[in-house]
């Protein structure tokens, strides 16, 4: 009989059982590498979409509530629905006295304005604010400086141009210290600025011109008028919260019903943003429920190729137990090629996903910056680990048969 060690066919079976596992092997790698590199752009994918889209709302507060008045929908003391209502100033100082956790606000005024430099001439949206109004709409200050209290408490005549308005003001000049007449009246440049949001009061600031609030009710005689309330609230508040408590106020000084609330609209912006954040929050978890699914099919064909490699190498266990291999090593053997296999095909996928982030982050880039397509050094050590502790597992039962393989049953099999 002849002793397999010594057997050259034996061997020569066994080599080939290694060449036939070539594909399996590579199909399995393949499908570690897909998985990882799915996983990390969903990961990064989903980073970049919420960058791109909290973009649009960058600049603007996100505990701002909005009041501004409509017409009442509901008879009330005499009068009949469809009556219009004015806020005034008073609406205002009753707000601000009965809320202390007011950290910022704003009255604000509009129109439509035609403003003159020189030969130039552009229409823009005037706007009259008050000094806290560049707290809650945060603007870019290209040149200059912003409306200050100093400016509204003397009702100084003073503007800030949006950009685009100023580009075609001033061309390539520098707009500040300049005199622009706005409908009629002459204000000096003190400001050049724009915004990055898509929100926007009418008009963008780019295309508006601010000016001080109490300016805007001297010069354009709108008295005691307030078209918009604006008003961010301290942290630990909430802006819902206080909807029947401003609506209250409001019907204290005009004849309407508290509970009319079409005669009054209460804009709660921080809800909005809570319902973009409930949006990333369901993507985010799509990914991980996108990528687990990925996660698992590689590993399941982690397990598959374990096995198909402990049963087509049994001949090859059999004979290294034979000559004195002890059950550890097996172990190890089998484990160490599952671990080695998941390394290198994660790192390879994790590559491949920072590339593809890395073009998109280049591609979507323009004027107001990048979107954050990435993934961050420490996501990708988790999915690696994560893959590489998981395809380990998934060796683990097939090195166990392996161990228990008798040498004798070993190198009977056929």
């Amino acid at each position: 009989m002849r002793n397999p060690i010594f057997d050259i066919e034996n061997w020569r079976e066994i080599g080939s059982t290694l060449a036939q596992n070539k594909t399996r092997t590579f199909m399995t790698a393949f499908g570690i590498f897909w998985g990882t590199a799915i996983l990390a752009l969903l990961i990064g994918g989903s980073k970049g979409l919420k960058s791109f889209m909290s973009r649009n709302f960058e600049g603007f507060a996100t505990n701002v509530a909005i009041v501004f008045p409509g017409r009442t929908t509901k008879p009330y003391a005499g009068f009949k629905k469809g009556m219009a209502l004015e806020f005034d100033i008073n609406d205002v100082a009753n707000i601000r006295r009965a809320m202390p956790c007011i950290e910022s606000s704003s009255a604000v005024n509009q129109l439509w304005s035609t403003a003159l430099y020189g030969q130039n001439k552009t229409s823009a949206q005037l706007t009259g604010v008050e000094s806290d109004y560049d707290k809650i709409f945060v603007p870019i200050m290209y040149e200059g400086r912003f409306i200050n209290e100093a400016d509204n408490s003397h009702s100084r005549k003073v503007c800030v141009v949006g950009k685009k308005a100023a580009d075609e003001l001033f061309g390539s000049e520098s707009g500040i210290g300049k005199d622009i007449s706005i409908n009629g009246i002459y204000y000096k440049v003190v400001g050049i600025a724009g915004q990055t949001s898509e929100i926007s009061m009418g008009a963008e600031l780019d295309e508006s011109i601010i000016i001080p609030y109490n300016s805007m009710r001297a010069n354009y005689n709108l008295g005691k008028k307030v078209q918009m309330f604006m008003m961010t609230l301290k942290s630990g508040y909430a802006p819902g919260d206080y909807e029947s408590t401003v609506r209250r106020i409001i019907a204290r000084n005009h004849p309407i019903d508290p509970d009319d609330r079409g005669a009054m609209f209460y804009f709660d912006v921080s809800e909005k943003f809570q319902m973009v954040d409930n949006l990333f929050l369901g993507i985010t978890l799509l990914a991980l429920v996108v990528g687990a699914g990925t996660l698992l099919s590689g590993i399941i064909g982690v397990g598959n190729i374990m096995w198909i490699i402990v049963r087509e190498r049994t001949h090859e266990i059999g004979i290294r137990r034979a000559i004195g291999a002890k059950p550890r090593d097996i172990i190890i053997q089998i484990l160490s090629e599952s671990m080695v296999l998941t390394s290198i095909a994660g790192i390879a996928g994790i590559c491949l996903a920072i590339i593809i982030l890395a073009g998109a982050e280049h591609g979507f880039a323009d004027e107001r910056g990048t979107i954050a397509f990435q993934l961050s050094f420490t996501q990708a050590i988790y999915i690696l680990v994560t893959f590489l502790v998981l395809g380990t597992a998934a060796g683990l039962i097939p090195a166990i048969k392996a161990m228990k393989i008798k040498p004798i049953e070993a190198l009977n099999d056929k």
